[in-house]
């Protein structure tokens, strides 16, 4: 695979090498730039090339001006390697430089306006909104623009861009592209709304060449005459596999990552999102994005892979229609209604392996995109709309739960795996899931009940997840066939034994670390066991609570329970719980906060005094952890006047300062009052995420996910102070 690899590589190079060039780094441009005087005259391969779009400006005095959409100037953010670009305006038009150092905080938000006033002229500060660019894009207006050259030298170089590499993209006219339609309305799909409706728009002419180019050389590098099919089977398959590695790495949204210096991937989540200031790489390079890199990941995996495994077996089935017998062991992770477009996406890397693979496996890619008539997902662009999708979507996930229940062996749950988070506000039901309700509809009429649950850390934390405070867990649901002499039970038992069963419950999930963004979804599991234990609940007038209604009567009993622990907390702690509600980190009336104060058995003063708020000007403000001093020490003001607020955002504080090792050493010394700091962050996160406090949520949902590292820290640092102290009779 390795050689086969480095040959479709040098063989493309030749092919197309000219639309890569080098870049000279000339004496004028080192002039500006001490850092460059060691490359005058050398040439330095191109490690990627990074660009923004562009649209007209909406100021009639700078009408032609193709305006940079950039979300921002900074290219690298590299301790000692900082770099950003500068706009330099003249003569009403603009050209861009590089600088290295710290940069400016004008260059952190590039043109960028905020979210919601989208972007501003470079050249006039008119705003850019969201609806003239969509305008723009779909007129065909959208464009683009050079920001930066990224090349190989002593670590990355970074260089303003040249009319000969504005060229050199230009010069590629590929002779082939993806033709495949892209949903229209989807929140997975945002490039449509800005005009580039079809696959292909995805590619810059330059990637398309390229991909073309090594997606007919997969076919080529063909093995010897004397080797077996399978063998020159199985070496296609991993060729292709590069390619639509390599595709992943090649497309007008990949973004550059300025931190790490490196091209990140299109697929960051299950989604294509819009991407203003993208990347280009050159797959002819030795860095970040280069296509032997995307070969050399397949060849670990042959390297590093048993030959000696017990061999498995898989089968593309129907769940609805068939299965594999009965008394099956099933443990299965089922689509969430309408949330990814599982299909569609797939199209981005099927029809780079069609162009590869359709030689050696004509069966398997006869279609010209991916198959998507019976994906079992509520889409409205495939069936008219969002009533005909959610009944597709209800009728297919009963018929193949009915299946689960009719084949399950007796002796073994069917465990479930969700990770749908509740999203929807309704009038009336308060939190809801339509993803949920029509799931969990599904597993009762097949005759399901709900036996457990659990979270099982099935998702990566790391990078964009935790900036978007996504689920960390899948849910796993425990089922099993539901007793034929299940009895009734009417709304009023059914909310009683909710409200006693389920504050355990919780308890129990919190004792277990499971991350705040995922104890709603958890707490479904315990809820849901209550009410699919009965064969139906029914209402004062006879008619049945529907799952809609049960998940709200389950969500507002989690929500109690969060706030019956409040009981448990300080009184400092019950004041900065009711601010917090109300005014989360902004400023209030003094007045309002003094008035609480009393209620809540304590006062404005002395809430100040221990550095829980600032009070200025008639003004009170809770202080965020990165405003809390430096100099606090647990425990250490006052031994009689614990505060878990202040506990809980020190913890923040130091966590996100120093890591997991410096929050252990707090949680050391606070001992079982780190635990109360620790449910605190649970009722603060459900009180962020109700009243969109983003920030906040991630900092109380970070903490909680970081905790069973810390703990554990914390007790092997205990563990070695202890081993430090000397025994009975021993000198000290």
């Amino acid at each position: 695979v390795r050689y086969y690899g480095k040959w479709m590589r040098d063989e493309a190079e030749k092919r197309i090498g000219h639309l890569y060039p080098k870049v000279e780094v000339t004496a004028e441009v080192a002039e500006e730039r001490p850092d460059l005087v060691r490359y005058v005259g050398r040439k330095l391969t191109v490690i990627a090339w990074l660009w923004a779009r562009t649209v007209k400006s909406p100021n009639p005095a700078f009408r032609d001006v193709d305006v940079p959409l950039a979300t921002t100037f900074v290219v690298s953010t590299r301790k000692g390697r900082e770099a950003y670009v500068v706009p330099v305006i003249a003569d009403g038009q603009y050209s861009l430089t590089v600088k290295t150092g710290p940069p400016p905080e004008t260059a952190k938000s590039g043109t960028s306006a905020g979210r919601r006033r989208a972007f501003r002229c470079l050249m006039s500060g008119t705003p850019i909104t969201y609806d003239h660019i969509k305008s723009e894009g779909v007129a065909g207006r959208m464009g683009a623009r050079m920001l930066c050259i990224v090349a190989e030298g002593d670590g990355r170089v970074y260089l303003p861009p040249t009319q000969e590499h504005e060229a050199a993209a230009a010069e590629a006219v590929p002779d082939w592209r993806p033709d495949c339609e892209l949903p229209r309305k989807h929140r997975n799909f945002q490039g449509p709304v800005y005009g580039m409706t079809n696959l292909g728009d995805l590619f810059t002419p330059r990637q398309l060449v390229a991909l073309s180019t090594l997606s007919e050389l997969a076919t080529k590098a063909t093995p010897p005459v004397e080797v077996t099919a399978d063998y020159a089977r199985s070496m296609a398959i991993y060729l292709a596999l590069s390619v639509s590695r390599q595709a992943n790495r090649s497309s007008n949204l990949n973004f550059w990552d300025p931190g790490g210096a490196n091209i990140q991937q299109v697929f960051g989540r299950q989604a294509l999102p819009m991407v203003w200031d993208f990347v280009e790489s050159n797959p002819f390079c030795n860095s970040s994005g280069n296509f032997v890199g995307q070969v050399g990941y397949l060849s670990k995996v042959i390297e590093y892979s048993p030959t000696n495994a017990v061999l498995g077996v898989a089968s593309q089935m129907d769940a609805q229609v068939v299965g594999p017998a009965r008394d099956t062991i099933y443990s299965t992770d089922p689509p969430y209604f309408d949330n990814i477009s599982y299909a569609a996406l797939s199209d981005f890397f099927y029809v780079w392996l069609r162009r590869s693979l359709r030689p050696a496996l004509p069966d398997l890619f006869h279609t010209l995109a991916a198959p998507k008539v019976e994906e079992l997902i509520a889409t409205a662009h495939q069936h008219g709309d969002k009533a005909a999708a959610d009944a597709f979507f209800l009728d297919g996930m009963a018929k193949a739960m009915r299946r689960l229940a009719d084949q399950c062996h007796s002796a073994f749950p069917v465990t479930i795996y969700y990770a749908f988070k509740q999203a929807e506000q309704d009038a009336v039901a308060g939190t809801a899931s339509t993803g949920w309700e029509t799931f969990l509809d599904a597993a009762i009429r097949s005759g399901f009940a709900i036996t457990g649950t659990w979270p099982v850390r099935t998702e990566l934390t790391g990078n964009l997840k935790k900036q978007i405070s996504a689920l960390a867990s899948s849910i796993v649901l425990v089922c099993r066939k539901r007793p034929d002499d299940a009895p009734l039970a009417t709304r009023r038992q059914f909310i009683d034994t909710l409200k006693s069963e389920l504050p355990a419950a919780l308890a129990h999930l919190q004792s277990g670390h499971i991350a705040p963004v995922d104890l709603a979804q958890a707490a479904i599991g315990p809820g849901m066991a209550v009410y699919t234990r009965y064969a139906k609940v029914v209402d004062a007038t006879g008619n049945p609570v529907t799952v809609r209604e049960a998940l709200a009567l389950i969500n507002e009993t989690l929500d109690e329970s969060l706030t019956a622990q409040e009981g448990d907390f300080d009184a400092d702690t019950r004041w900065a719980l009711a601010w917090f509600e109300q005014h989360g980190f902004e400023d209030g009336e003094y007045g309002v906060a003094e008035t609480l104060s009393k209620a809540k058995n304590t006062t404005v003063f002395t809430l100040e005094t221990f550095g829980v708020l600032r009070s200025k000007g008639g003004k009170v403000r809770l202080l965020i952890p990165l405003a809390l001093r430096p100099d606090w020490k647990p425990l250490a003001a006052d031994r009689d006047r614990v505060s878990a607020w202040l506990n809980l955002h020190h913890l923040i504080r130091v966590h996100d300062a120093g890591g997991e090792q410096a929050a252990a050493a707090i949680v050391r010394q606070l001992g079982s009052v780190a635990e109360t700091a620790r449910e605190l962050a649970y009722r603060l996160y459900a009180i962020a995420e109700r009243t969109k406090r983003a920030r906040e949520a991630l900092w109380y949902n970070a903490l909680v996910q970081s905790w069973p590292e810390i703990a554990r820290l914390a007790r092997e640092e205990a563990a070695e102070q202890a081993a430090l102290l000397p025994t009975a009779g021993q000198p000290q």
